[in-house]
């Protein structure tokens, strides 16, 4: 059975929604359930995911449409409104200034100078621009924005001389203020240019854990390095970090460039006057880091402590199961170089696995059904997963993963995180040792560690 309801006008933050779903999942009787605004894009995850209806194909992008499929949907979209009626507890938020529009928000913090959009990706474009002709900087927390809307934004902020992060910027840390999902850091004299969010987060958390320090982690979005967007939020960054008096050395990360745009960027890096490290994942060149772990390493001049991890080798094959996507590419790309195949690596994060559902850097519970499957299959000898600390993260992932049988499997997990986030990176790995699991020093390192147990 499957019921929508059309809440028409009515917008609630997306995280906010997400709970609620999830709320809707744990009950009996129901298979899946959804809240989202009904733009174009969040009705085409509906209509993927079987959960759109003919009511809810009608929705706007100014209504909510919840969704649910199972034996008691009825009864489960009667809790889905309990819930929305509840009020959030606004304890200690009360001081914090609020506006219902740009101009009122400059006017309560005159001397902003970075406005940050969330908000659905059909609209982003219009407030990001909004923002720029005010003279702000602007990170787009926000996905699904056009491609052809980010390049004309990238272009604007260029002519201002501003900085325009993303669209789907999930991390960034500026002047040690961190933006999003991102780690609690020392300050230092490093500068990240980044086009992933994990990847900063895993080369930011490195080099904290190596003595090092961050002065900036400016995020562009996984799109900068296209064709068609050309590196623009990725020079821009690396012009304002060559500019920063605070930065003597730039690391740069990216997953797959286009081999045109990466050629350019590569360019422009020879002509800088400041040290720096690229590591562009999936492009095998002469100088160009392979890892993430290597380019902390080269950057900080020494290497990682590897902590001694040892376990017999299996008979079977390597299941990843990610909650970082570009953490996700890298282990596949690393098993690829040793020429292992037949194993099996899923982004838990990819848009298929997150339809009405919080990330599972926010919810690690909604990987543990995957961790089950691998562990009941007598195929997989070796689970690899990533256990990711910071803000906006979940408070003890380690716990959530070890609510799974792990004893029956050969675990070999990553933790990125500092011994400043609020989970404490110690703390997280000694869960994870005293049930057994093999905690690698980094995601590189856990990858090389699983497929030495099975080459």
């Amino acid at each position: 059975m499957l019921v929508n309801r059309v809440e028409r006008g009515r917008y609630l933050d997306s995280v906010a929604l997400m709970r609620v779903s999830r709320k809707l999942e744990a009950l009996g009787g129901v298979e899946a359930a959804a809240l989202m605004i009904g733009s174009p894009s969040n009705k085409a995850l509906l209509r993927s995911a079987g959960l759109l209806s003919p009511e809810g194909e009608q929705a706007t992008a100014n209504d909510l449409v919840i969704a649910v499929r199972g034996p008691q949907a009825s009864e489960a979209l009667s809790r889905a409104l309990e819930l929305l009626s509840e009020r959030p507890d606004q304890a200690g938020s009360s001081a914090l200034p609020r506006a219902r529009s740009l101009a009122g928000a400059l006017e309560a913090l005159p001397r902003a100078n970075l406005a940050l959009i969330s908000i659905p990706g059909e609209f982003a474009a219009f407030e990001a621009r909004r923002a720029l002709e005010r003279g702000l900087h602007v990170l787009v927390f926000s996905d699904n924005v056009p491609l052809e809307d980010e390049a004309a934004l990238k272009h604007l902020a260029r002519q201002k001389g501003l900085l325009l992060m993303g669209p789907d910027c999930g991390t960034a840390i500026i002047a040690g203020t961190p933006i999003a999902f991102a780690n609690a850091l020392p300050r230092g004299e490093v500068g990240i240019v980044s086009a992933s969010g994990t990847g900063l987060q895993e080369v930011s958390c490195l080099i904290a854990r190596m003595g090092g320090g961050i002065s900036h982690g400016i995020g562009v979005g996984g799109r900068d390095l296209d064709a068609r967007i050309g590196a623009l939020g990725t020079l821009a960054a690396l012009d304002a970090l060559e500019a920063d008096p605070a930065t003597a050395r730039i690391v740069l990360i990216s997953k797959p460039p286009a081999r045109e745009v990466a050629g350019r960027v590569l360019q422009r890096v020879k002509q800088s006057a400041k040290p720096c490290v690229v590591c562009f994942l999936g492009l095998d060149e002469s100088g160009i880091s392979s890892t993430l772990t290597e380019a902390a390493e080269r950057i900080m001049g020494s290497k990682l402590n590897r902590e001694p991890c040892r376990a017999e080798r299996r008979q079977g094959r390597v299941r990843g199961l990610y909650c970082g996507g570009t953490l996700c590419a890298e282990a596949e790309l690393i098993f690829r170089r040793k020429g292992l195949e037949g194993h099996e690596f899923i982004d838990l994060g990819a848009d298929e696995y997150t339809c009405g559902r919080p990330h599972p850097m926010i919810e690690p519970e909604l990987r543990n059904d995957h961790v089950a499957r691998a562990v009941s299959d007598p195929a997989v000898s070796v689970i690899l997963v990533d256990v990711v600390l910071g803000y906006g993260a979940h408070e003890n992932p380690a716990a959530v993963l070890l609510r799974n049988d792990v004893a029956k499997k050969t675990i070999v997990a990553s933790v990125t995180g500092t011994e400043l986030d609020p989970q404490g990176w110690s703390r997280q790995a000694a869960l994870l040792r005293e049930a057994g699991v093999l905690v690698a020093a980094s995601n590189a390192h856990a990858a090389e560690l699983a497929a030495s147990l099975v080459a």
